[in-house]
């Protein structure tokens, strides 16, 4: 079974679609189970915003560690 997380919820590819452990499909309407918050507008995880020259970032949503990518070097 492929397994990962979104927004700190377990999921798993069903063949044809990433689906919560419950069954229910991930249609992305689940806020981040750390802050409660969904992403911004932007796409950005709402409790980290924009922040500037990063080229990627996430909060962890409680069940990573957080990181910051700028150009090729994670923080």
């Amino acid at each position: 079974m492929i397994t990962s997380s979104s927004r700190g919820h377990y999921i798993y590819f069903d063949g044809l679609h990433w689906r919560y452990m419950n069954g229910d499909l991930d249609d992305g309407s689940r806020s981040c189970k750390k802050c409660g918050k969904m992403p911004t507008a932007e796409g950005f995880d709402a409790c980290l915003g924009y922040i500037e020259e990063a080229t990627s970032a996430c909060c962890g949503h409680g069940i990573e560690k957080p990181y910051v990518v700028y150009g090729d070097k994670m923080k």
